[in-house]
């Protein structure tokens, strides 16, 4: 008997040709859609999990490929276990990463869960990502096409969840794929690519979480360097530390978002100088297995940032992060995945940046500026 896999289907090209590669495999393919969030039921959007003609299209393609395929409804535990904490979080001033919380915490383990249920040994999805052994070790690797790498949204995979995982794309790029699911004649494969969050398609973050914060939104001031108000705001929300962008203040000087004190509802301005970085606090760390602390290793602070050499070590019940050289905008909320090479070696989630002492400040420490 064929070996049984479970394919992940979001109704695009990537996932659509996953499953096709499976099956040309000659594996027993069982196709699953989980439903996480509500669109209209107008085709107004496309290219979305769980957009009705997205869902559609993934059961096309599995009817057209000859297999099975399931919808699961997970829009409760979608709800709450990311689309309530990624407005809490910018209520909070930080910037979070929906994408890593999904993948961790909804995704890959319900994905497992419906496997075990439909009697996959193998569970697949259209992740642009590789496994393979590093030192003796499952590690997740670096996809082959650098433009499309996801493996900084799926770096808290363990040992265990690599060895059943299968990425039919990992070793291919965009283009090819695109070309081979429109050779294939699979629905879906003519789709755009998705820029934005699945449940916020306007890119539109502020106004969605001004939606649901009801009562709780509370305007405050924006200050320069020297802690003059220089403006107000709606919400803290509404912006992001390295924000150059829609600040609502004219300075006579390019100025960029330094700072977000929730407490206050304050928002700092200052100089890109000012965005330099040394060190990063972590909480939520992984290490991928045999890896232990202290960690030299290069590091992404956010997706498709440069990869920048630094050493990670324990602070107490935190893990420390110190750059090599300084970085700018490292932004608490968002994910600090290491890499050693082209393999993930750990991660976890940014909660304080300490900024790099300034000109005056080195001068008074001895040190270089």
């Amino acid at each position: 008997m064929p070996e049984r896999v479970v394919v992940a289907m979001s109704g695009g090209v990537d996932s659509s040709v996953a499953a096709a590669r499976l099956v040309a495999a000659g594996f027993d393919v069982v196709g699953v859609t989980l439903h996480l969030w509500d669109y209209p039921d107008d085709g107004s959007v496309r290219g979305r999990c769980c957009a009705p003609e997205d869902i559609y299209d993934a059961r096309r393609v599995a009817d057209k490929l000859g297999f099975s395929h399931y919808t699961f409804d997970r829009r409760e535990l979608f709800e709450r276990e990311v689309v309530g904490p990624f407005v809490e979080s910018y209520l909070e001033g930080t910037t979070p990463s929906p994408c890593v919380r999904c993948n961790r915490g909804i995704k890959i383990p319900e994905l497992f869960r419906l496997a075990d249920r439909l009697g996959a040994t193998r569970l697949a999805t259209g992740h642009y990502a590789r496994v393979g052994e590093r030192e003796g070790k499952r590690r997740l690797l670096r996809a082959r096409d650098d433009d499309k790498d996801q493996s900084y949204f799926l770096y808290a995979l363990d040992e265990r969840s690599l060895s059943r995982l299968i990425f039919p794309l990992g070793e291919s790029v965009k283009a090819d794929v695109r070309a081979e699911g429109l050779d294939l004649g699979l629905y879906g494969a003519e789709k755009g690519e998705s820029q934005e969050l699945c449940f916020v398609p306007t890119g539109r973050y502020d106004e969605f979480v001004r939606r649901r914060a009801g009562d709780r939104v509370r305007p405050g001031a924006i200050v320069d360097e020297q802690g003059r108000k220089v403006g107000n705001h709606q919400g803290v929300f509404g912006f992001t530390v390295g924000q150059r962008k829609n600040l609502g203040v004219a300075l006579g000087k390019r100025s960029y978002v330094v700072h977000i004190e929730a407490e206050t509802a304050t928002v700092h301005l200052g100089s890109r100088e000012a965005l330099g970085t040394s060190t990063a606090l972590l909480d939520e760390l992984v290490l991928a297995g045999g890896v232990r602390l202290p960690l030299d290793a290069e590091v992404s602070v956010r997706y498709r940032s440069p990869r920048v050499r630094a050493r990670l070590v324990r602070a107490g019940d935190q893990a420390e992060v110190r750059f090599e050289k300084p970085v700018t905008a490292v932004v608490p909320g968002q994910a600090a995945v290491f890499y050693d090479g082209d393999a993930v070696v750990g991660g976890g989630r940014i909660v304080k940046a300490v900024a790099r002492p300034r000109h005056d400040e080195a001068a008074r420490l001895g040190e270089a500026p």
